[in-house]
């Protein structure tokens, strides 16, 4: 073994940790020109990603998987462009779900809850889980190869960004955007939080809508009225009918009674209610139902709140208090029975509002919560993607957009949570509120020492929509937030367009005057490879950690890349990253054969001319690097990957190394030019390749540098730097008058090539067997003789018993005739098969052929042609139909 030589098999799994420890050892990640040191450039234009920060205490999946691929490319390829490239690390405090998973732990392993234990007891806890597993995620990240800058990693509650949401929350509420009022909200009884309507899931389900009498004061008349929720009769405070309802006029104005309560409650007329559903008249629950609400307001209505927030009838619900909501439905609704109150009950398939989070169902509740005033945010919001300063990809996505930010309510950002950053608002006794960047020692109104923090904490998308400059050191004017802000790219999922990236962009005009990025990429959901939801209960989860393990993150970033378009699902499977491992090995490969052509190569003092194949290999190239580089422009990140892949295993490794391995045996300068030409084509395709799989083309590029440096082709390599991770991406040239006239020539000789492969697959001619053959090469005759070595060696024919001619004067007997544009090739039969055997074989399957076609007329001429359905009798026709024109083509092969 010589020095150089890569080892048979790539062995990724020593290789990736060594690479990356390389990279992050060299300082590679960090961005060239730091506004930190000394040597700083304000001229040099940055490139800057912030990572969506994913939650502190997760475990990596198959998404996460999906956006370090693609941000992990985004930033290699422009660290190679010449940018001053910073990817920005971190991670979300998360604050439901570390909550929940915190509490969970308590009760399993010390059957204690948060209550239990306190607040500052709780939060202590929480810190120590964080440190405990807050580790894990940004482990596994740096697993799929992501080159941030580790130096300068930020977590959503450490100091700065504290300071950050604080100055936020205080610029808002000085500007008059922050009030704290009552609001109808979503409740979660379980989490005893609100959460926001983005993150309450909808489902079809089985219900009972419940039809029951609303009897009138004083009266046995009664207005019939149905529910699916009976319970919240006892927060009703009106009974609606349509105002042109003929059937209710009569008692608009008028009183009726509310069930067991006893209650008076007015009739009203609005033209919200639906004359044909249900009963068409609507009880009016405003404390519990956000269309009633919205009823409540325009006609001056009480609004009741019967449940408390574990979702227990509360002191407003009579004699059903304490009782939980489902346990108070079933007792109401027997006391109405028995009241004669009761009309009928009738099953009925509505949409469930359920917590994403826990998967209860959902009570619209009225709370006191803080609020942002948004119109103002989202018109700014709006106008940076009409005017273009932002743009988002793919466009479709733009109406989306428009569509939220146009219907947008005020933005509840209190959550009745301990883990997150709590409102920084304190009271007095008297209930003075002080609202201030640093705590207060006493009421900024009265003086009172006595003062206490308001309990809440802020919405986790309050913190997070602050992260493309709090990350880099806003409110202060830091040296990054100078240089980095505004970022480049927002790459994230379409799932959270809204949940995230409009609070970002809302946020970023409003504190800091501009756009917080330029571009906003969004990738799409990654399904199994059925197309299917990727779920526990399905068993369709693919998981990353254990696909790195067996095939290498290089195939799983690979497969996730190129399968991949703006804004589009892509599907995934095991199949698909094992062939992508085989082409990780395919690279491996193609590199001990250039390497181990450098190490023969004796002298390079000569080079020979370039042959029709280093031309075409070269114009090839040239076409590849325009076609990634406006792939890439385009965001086309999938095409321009299959292209480098198609390149790599096909052109150079299926046609130009095979070309090559002649010229390499030839010695001398042939041999010495093909070496230059496999160098540098390969040196390239590893440039253009290396954002897709780092790993791989690190390696194998280093053993190649290694190798050149130690040859006669030393000059290749004299400004390469030190790794291929800040090598010089390929720069797109001009199309040169020569590359179309050699790509044609070349391909003429491929698909002469491939015919007579075909036809030896055909005839199932044995490899070892080397054909002759006839040419009537007409205008090409001189471009078939210069490359008859190449067209004999890849098409396997005896070099001695070709023959090119203008024109044949006379054709070869029993020959094949294969014809390639203007080019005819003639291949005699019998050097193809063995007659005798040929002939025996044809007869056996023309045999078996008439024998399917006897049965097959046999089946069609009896009863089943009369009682068989009409799609089996056709199937059964074009089946014979078949085996009648195999038989005809099997009988001109014997003839």
């Amino acid at each position: 073994m010589t020095k150089q030589e890569l080892p048979k098999a790539y062995d990724f799994k020593s290789t990736e940790p060594r690479i990356y420890a390389m990279w992050e050892a060299g300082g590679f990640f960090k961005p060239h020109n730091d506004p930190n040191k000394p040597n700083f450039d304000p001229n040099v234009k940055p490139f800057v990603i912030a990572i969506p920060p994913p939650n502190v205490t997760g475990e990596l999946h198959i998404g996460h998987a999906m956006f370090v691929s693609v941000e992990d490319l985004m930033t290699r390829y422009h660290r190679m462009k010449g940018f001053s490239t910073l990817w920005v690390p971190g991670t979300d405090h998360a604050g439901i779900a570390t909550q929940l998973m915190v509490e969970r732990d308590l009760l399993k392993t010390e059957e204690v809850t948060r209550e239990e234990i306190g607040r500052e007891e709780f939060l202590k806890r929480t810190w120590e889980w964080k440190r405990k597993y807050g580790g894990m995620i940004t482990n596994q990240i740096r697993r799929l190869g992501a080159s941030c800058d580790w130096d300068r990693e930020r977590f959503t509650l450490d100091e700065g960004l504290s300071r950050a949401v604080r100055e936020a929350f205080v610029r808002l509420y000085e500007k008059g955007l922050i009030y704290r009022g009552p609001r109808l909200i979503n409740w979660s009884p379980g989490l005893k939080t609100a959460v926001s309507d983005l993150e309450v899931e909808y489902s079809e389900e089985n219900a009972n809508l419940y039809y029951f009498k609303y009897m009138l004061a004083g009266s046995d008349e009664f207005i019939p009225v149905a529910t699916i929720r009976p319970e919240t009769i006892l927060g009703d405070t009106a009974v609606a009918v349509h105002p042109e309802d003929e059937r209710f006029k009569k008692f608009i104005g008028k009183k009726v009674i509310v069930p067991i309560l006893g209650r008076e409650i007015p009739v009203i007329a609005d033209e919200y209610v639906s004359m044909e559903f249900g009963t068409g008249a609507l009880k009016i629950t405003p404390g519990h139902d956000p269309n009633d609400y919205a009823i409540a307001q325009r006609h001056n209505l009480p609004i009741i709140s019967m449940l408390d927030v574990s979702a227990k009838v509360n002191e407003n619900g009579g004699k059903y208090q304490g009782q939980d909501r489902f346990d108070a439905r079933k007792a109401l609704w027997n006391d109405m029975k028995e009241a004669g109150l009761v009309i009928k009950t009738e099953p009925y398939r509505t949409t469930i509002p359920r917590s994403q989070r826990g998967g209860e169902i959902v009570e619209p509740m009225i709370s006191e919560q803080w609020f942002v005033k948004i119109e103002t945010l989202a018109k700014a919001g709006l106008d940076v993607v009409r005017d273009g300063r932002i743009k988002i990809v793919p466009e479709r996505f733009e109406k989306t957009y428009y569509n939220w930010l146009e219907n947008i309510k005020d933005w509840c950002i209190s959550r009745q949570l301990w883990w997150g950053h709590r409102i920084p608002v304190w009271y007095c006794p008297d209930n003075h509120m002080t609202v201030a960047r640093e705590d207060p020692t006493q009421c900024a109104t009265c003086g009172s020492k006595e003062i206490r923090q308001d309990d809440d904490v802020l919405d986790t998308w309050f913190s997070s929509g602050l992260w493309p400059f709090s990350t880099l050191g806003w409110p202060e004017q830091t040296p990054d937030l100078k240089y980095f802000y505004p970022t480049s790219y927002m790459e994230t999922g379409y799932d959270i367009l809204f949940f995230w990236v409009a609070r970002m962009i809302m946020s970023g005009l409003e504190y800091t005057g501009e756009p917080p990025f330029h571009t906003v990429y969004l990738h799409g959901l990654v399904r199994d490879e059925h197309g299917h939801k990727m779920s526990k209960t399905k068993g369709n989860v693919i998981d990353p950690l254990i696909i790195m393990d067996d095939l290498g993150t290089d195939a799983l970033r690979f497969t996730l890349l190129v399968g991949s378009t703006p804004g589009n699902d892509t599907n995934v499977g095991v199949k698909k990253v094992e062939a992508n491992r085989n082409f990780a090995n395919k690279i491996w490969n193609a590199g001990r054969f250039v390497i181990n052509a450098i190490d023969g190569l004796q002298s390079a003092d000569k080079l020979g001319d370039y042959t029709l194949a280093d031309s075409w290999i070269w114009a090839r190239l040239q076409g590849l690097v325009r076609d990634v580089e406006r792939q890439f422009q385009n965001f086309q990140y999938g095409q321009a990957g299959q292209q480098i892949y198609d390149f790599i295993w096909s052109d150079f490794a299926d046609w130009y190394v095979e070309i090559a391995k002649q010229e390499l045996a030839e010695g001398g300068p042939r041999a010495a030019r093909a070496a230059d030409t496999l160098a540098r084509v390969f040196d390239m395709s590893l440039r253009l390749l290396h954002p897709f799989t780092p790993f791989v083309t690190e390696e194998v590029w280093g053993h190649l540098h290694h190798a050149l440096r130690e040859s006669p082709l030393k000059d290749i390599c004299k400004d390469w730097p030190d790794a291929l991770i800040v090598a010089k991406f390929p720069e797109p040239r001009d199309v040169e008058d020569w590359e179309t006239p050699k790509l044609d020539e070349f391909a003429m000789l491929q698909e002469i090539i491939r015919s007579i492969r075909n036809l030896r697959a055909e005839k199932n001619v044995s490899p070892a067997k080397k054909l002759a053959a006839q040419f009537s090469a007409g205008d090409k005759f001189d471009l078939l003789q210069s490359q008859s070595g190449i067209i004999s060696s890849l098409a396997n024919l005896n070099p001695e018993e070709v023959k090119f001619e203008k024109s044949l004067k006379k054709k070869t007997e029993d020959a094949v005739a294969l014809v390639v544009g203007s080019v005819e090739v003639y291949i005699p039969l019998a050097g193809m098969v063995d007659v005798a055997n040929e002939k025996a074989r044809l007869e056996k399957e023309l045999k078996e052929a008439e024998s399917h076609i006897q049965q097959l007329e046999n089946l069609l001429g009896g009863d089943f042609a009369n009682k068989a359905p009409a799609a089996l009798i056709a199937k059964e026709r074009e089946k014979l139909a078949a085996y009648k024109d195999t038989a005809e083509k099997i009988k001109a092969q014997l003839k």
